[in-house]
């Protein structure tokens, strides 16, 4: 029995779990590390643009969804989950692992262009992956900027329609505006902490 839970101590410490962090938060370190993956894979197809900002809202409302249930289930047994939790916490990861997979190969990316407009949406992206991989950013701050960075680009898309597939001087100050004022929704969320 020694030997397990040296094993076990072992396991967490290389999954850069520190066994008294995952004891301490109350957390099932396996559960833990799940969403920890998920989060990096999300991170990764929104950085390389494998993910538009639609399929990573989803995919962040998904696990938040997930977080406040598995936050309701552990209020309901004394901060502890039962092993039907698990059991059910453990599918819908496994569905959401699919979502993700299944987002990040349909062939929809997102494309920014070379332009100035292009370059200020793919540093946004940038800074919400790195939000995402560092922790600073919850699966529900992302859904949100995710939805805001969405937003701008159905805007851009509509301006270009009118426009015959090119952007006005007015419509690219109109575009960072809108930016600048994402730019600042990211920097609040990541340092609200």
């Amino acid at each position: 029995m020694k030997t397990r839970a040296i094993f076990c101590g072992l396991a967490l410490l290389a999954l850069g779990i520190s066994p008294a962090f995952a004891q301490q938060t109350n957390q099932d370190p396996s559960i833990a590390q799940r969403k920890d993956n998920q989060q990096d894979r999300i991170a990764q197809g929104v950085q390389s643009g494998q993910l538009t900002a639609g399929e990573t809202k989803r995919l962040e409302q998904g696990e938040a969804g997930l977080n406040r249930e598995e936050h309701n289930m552990r209020s309901a047994d004394n901060g502890h989950l039962t092993t039907a939790d698990r059991a059910t916490l453990d599918r819908q990861q496994n569905r959401l692992s699919n979502r993700i997979y299944d987002d990040k190969h349909n062939g929809q990316t997102a494309h920014y262009g070379n332009n100035e407009v292009g370059q200020r949406r793919q540093n946004q992206q940038d800074r919400i992956a790195q939000g995402i991989r560092s922790g600073h950013l919850t699966a529900g701050q992302t859904a949100r900027l995710e939805r805001q960075q969405q937003s701008i680009n159905h805007e851009d898309a509509a301006m270009r329609k009118a426009d015959g597939g090119k952007l006005t001087a007015g419509d690219k100050a109109a575009l960072n505006q809108r930016q600048n004022n994402a730019s600042k929704n990211i920097y609040d969320k990541k340092h609200s902490k």
